[in-house]
Order: structure tokens, then C-alpha cells, then sequence
């Protein structure tokens, strides 16, 4: 059987998300995770649903791409396909050629899972590496340390809480009290929780949204940030570590984050909460 490119609808999403969460596991390469599209769905399920594509053989979803950003596609493949070639090919055709409605023409990176085939092929076709990311991933077997500061779960009335912190912790973020009520009605948010951290005097200081892709699955730490007014006072470890403890509540069997090497503070501050450096990740990326 021919492999065959889709654009899924609304209703399509639950497959692709469904795949995703079938294909996380510890010993995989890190790759796109259910939570990056449950944070990507704080643009709607429409939005959503016009930024990812599939690739299927026989009705069975091979790989999984999500359009994160003009000229950005973050692409997953199933575990035992990595190195499937017609796969490969037909995903390197899709991405180079704009009428087949992937990327458009010009400037682009692709995100894929090192030793795919994919990378290969990209290589193989002049893509350039782009800069490097840093992985970092904390074992869940055992019980996570309770942060010393007051964590709140958030839940719909305490949404504006979440958002504002989003904007201090981030410049240019946008994040509105819409967008998280959209983001909490995606599909994946049904493994996820929003935490905020609060200082001694109550003020809103740190936040994070860990997903879920289910039991003995890891999980993900997408996004967290400290408020701009607050940094340097420990924040970030214990939001993060707070989010470790939260995924081993939901059954993850480890906490992953991802953010680029360039960053050393926050590398800095997940290595004190305990994560470890995986394998450093780049891009595939086309020159305009």
C-alpha cells in the first residue's frame, strides 16, 4: 500500500494524538509528544487541526508532523518505521515541494527524531544543522522531593492566575485566559495539569503545564517559566520539581523537557531539579 499524506480534521485529531501517545517511551529518541500538541491547542481545535499532517500506510498512522510556527515542522515517527525508506522518501518529498502543502518555500527547519532515515535523506538533500537543543529527562520510579513553596493546581476559575504568569515569565507571550480555556478542552489536556508556585507573601512566582501521555509513559514539562520580578530565589527548581511529582501522580514514568543549549540557565535549573542531560538535538533547517 501506497503511503498516504493527510491533513486530519477536528475529528481526526484524537488519531494523531492517540499515536503519539502510543510511540513515548524511555528508550526512544526524544521526540513530538501529545503535550505539544495540547499546548499548541491553546489556538483552537481548528488551528490545531490545520497545523498537523500525517503519514499513513493501510490506514495505520506512520508518522505525525505539527506545523509549530512559520516555516517549522516538528515531525514524529512510529518507533519501528525510522528507517522505513519509502516512508522517508515520501516524507522528504512532501516537505520540499510547497504544493503538497507542508512547508512553503523559502527558509525552514524540520524537527526529527535523530537516526531517522529522514535525517539522513535531509542531509542527503543539502539541510543544514541548526542550533543545538539539550534534552533533559528525570526518572520517575522513585518519590519526587515536595517543593517548599505553595503550589497550586489550576483549574477554570483560576485560570488568569495561569496566564499572567505566562506573560511575566516569557517576552512577547500572548497567552490569554481564551487560550488556556481552549488549550484545557483539547483532548490531551485530559492527561494534564497547569501548576503555579507562590511565594510567602502569596504572589503568583512560577508556573507549568506537565502532560500526560499515560501510565509507564513518560511525560512533559511544556512550558514552564519563572516571573520576570521574581528570579534568582529557587522558583524554577521548585516548579520543576513540582511538576516531576505531578507526572509521577499521573502515572509517567519519567519528566522530559526540552529547551535550547544556548539557555544555560535553564539547563542549570533542571539539572538542579534533579533531570539529566540526554543527547544534544538539531534541526534540519533550509537556508531561503
Amino acid at each position: 500500500m501506497p503511503i498516504v499524506l493527510d491533513k486530519p480534521d477536528v475529528d481526526g485529531l484524537s488519531q494523531a494524538v492517540a499515536a503519539l501517545r502510543e510511540w513515548q517511551d524511555d528508550g526512544a529518541p526524544t521526540q513530538l509528544h501529545p503535550g505539544d500538541l495540547g499546548w499548541f491547542w491553546r489556538s483552537g481545535a481548528e488551528a490545531t487541526a490545520a497545523a498537523v499532517r500525517t503519514w499513513s500506510r493501510d490506514g495505520r498512522i506512520l508518522a505525525v508532523g505539527l506545523l509549530d510556527g512559520p516555516g517549522l515542522l516538528r515531525l514524529t515517527i512510529a518507533p519501528d518505521a525510522h528507517r522505513d525508506e519509502e516512508l522517508a522518501r515520501r516524507v522528504v518529498e512532501d516537505v520540499t515541494e510547497p504544493e503538497r502543502c507542508v512547508l512553503p518555500e523559502g527558509r525552514a527547519n524540520i524537527e526529527a527524531p535523530m537516526g531517522a532515515l529522514v535525517q539522513d535523506l535531509l542531509c542527503a538533500g543539502g539541510w543544514k544543522t541548526a542550533e543545538p537543543w539539550t534534552p533533559l529527562r528525570l526518572g520517575l520510579r522513585e518519590p519526587v522531593d515536595v517543593p517548599r513553596v505553595r503550589i497550586e493546581v489550576i483549574g477554570p476559575d483560576q485560570a488568569h492566575v495561569r496566564t499572567a504568569v505566562q506573560r511575566a515569565s516569557f517576552d512577547g507571550s500572548r497567552f490569554t485566559d481564551e487560550q488556556w480555556h481552549a488549550m484545557a478542552a483539547g483532548l490531551p489536556y485530559a492527561e494534564a495539569r497547569c501548576l503555579v508556585a507562590h511565594d510567602d507573601r502569596g504572589h503568583a512566582v512560577a508556573a507549568v503545564t506537565v502532560w500526560s501521555a499515560g501510565p509507564g509513559r513518560p511525560g512533559l514539562l511544556e512550558p514552564m517559566g519563572v516571573h520576570r520580578e521574581h528570579r534568582r530565589h529557587g522558583y524554577g527548581r521548585a516548579i520543576t520539581v513540582a511538576a516531576a511529582a505531578a507526572l509521577r501522580q499521573l502515572g509517567s514514568s519519567s519528566a522530559n523537557v526540552c529547551t535550547p543549549s544556548s539557555n544555560t540557565a535553564a539547563v542549570a535549573t533542571y539539572e538542579s531539579a534533579g533531570f539529566r542531560r540526554r543527547a544534544e538535538l538539531r534541526d534540519r533547517c533550509r537556508d531561503a
